[in-house]
């Protein structure tokens, strides 16, 4: 099992734009497989900062679902709006 934790922060102004094309991708992920991952997004308190949190059942699954068109734009669009260096992937262990 692949375990992925994903924090950001956008500028304020972004925030809509970001969780609109973030329920885009949300939608197409329902055609997938269901059972082989999960897909969970969070925005924090501060109002700016999102949480995408994901497991896959195999890289093969985690590269099925990643390279989804809206998913794909969903990445192009945030990394285009300006993160400031706040984007972390972190890879998480089951305990």
């Amino acid at each position: 099992m692949i375990n992925v934790l994903v924090s950001y922060t956008v500028k304020p102004e972004y925030v809509e734009e970001n969780k609109t094309n973030i329920k885009k991708f949300l939608e197409d992920f329902k055609q997938l497989d269901q059972s082989k991952f999960e897909y969970k997004v969070y925005l924090k308190e501060d109002g700016i900062t999102f949480l995408h949190y994901s497991n896959y059942e195999s890289e093969e699954v985690q590269y099925e679902v990643l390279n989804i068109p809206s998913f794909k734009e969903f990445q192009r669009l945030r990394d285009e709006s300006g993160l400031n260096g706040s984007h972390q992937v972190n890879f998480l262990q089951s305990i």
